[in-house]
């Protein structure tokens, strides 16, 4: 099975046009490498690794890319991605892309809070809702690159927003601004204004939506 993608690669910080077929059945076979932290199928059962079953081709594609151009910094990761091709990372992100994700558990206790928070945000803060961006049900906008997010681990989701916050994950290479937070820094600016608990409970109510 192929999947047509169109991304914009950004590299040594020149952006170039790329369109390419990603084969879903060669990325299976390229996969088993990945398997160890990620499943079979890219359900993780380790939740300190992402699920990437089901995650959309452009942003797994991007994320590849990020990961062997130092622009997201992860020890393994670069040394996982070190050695693919374009084509091997359009192969991958086919595979991922077709399967299907599961989905986990949200807090009875924090689900509350999280759902408010995904989808109205905290006006008190500036915070705007998740759900612009990522959906009603968490399952992203594969168009503009932006991830689905539905059963994704709280734990994952917890690392990453503090990373934004904190400055160690910033602006993806991206097809266009859409796809980025860039100068407007929209992950960024988000997490800087999140609480530790508002954090754990969107982050919660995450892990559970479909």
């Amino acid at each position: 099975m192929k999947k047509t993608i169109t991304a914009m690669l950004a590299v040594f910080g020149l952006a170039t046009f790329a369109q390419a077929e990603g084969d879903a059945a060669r990325g299976e076979t390229l996969s088993a490498t990945c398997a160890a932290c990620h499943g079979a199928d890219g359900n993780s059962a380790d939740p300190a690794n992402p699920k990437i079953a089901g995650q959309n081709e452009i942003y797994l594609f991007e994320q590849l890319l990020a990961f062997q151009t130092g622009e997201r910094v992860n020890a393994i990761m670069t040394g996982m991605v070190g050695s693919l091709s374009e084509q091997d990372m359009m192969d991958l992100a086919a595979f991922y892309a077709a399967q299907e994700s599961t989905i986990g558990e949200a807090d009875a206790d924090l689900v509350a809070l999280g759902e408010r928070i995904y989808r109205g945000g905290v006006i008190d803060s500036g915070v705007p809702g998740c759900i612009a961006c990522h959906g009603a049900n968490g399952q992203g906008n594969a168009p503009a690159g932006f991830p689905a997010l539905g059963g994704q681990h709280a734990q994952y989701t917890i690392a990453q927003l503090e990373a934004y916050r904190n400055g160690y994950r910033a602006a993806e290479p991206a097809a266009d601004a859409r796809m980025t937070d860039g100068d407007t820094r929209v992950m960024r600016s988000t997490a800087f204004n999140l609480k530790d608990f508002e954090i754990e409970a969107v982050a919660a109510y995450i892990q559970g939506l479909h």
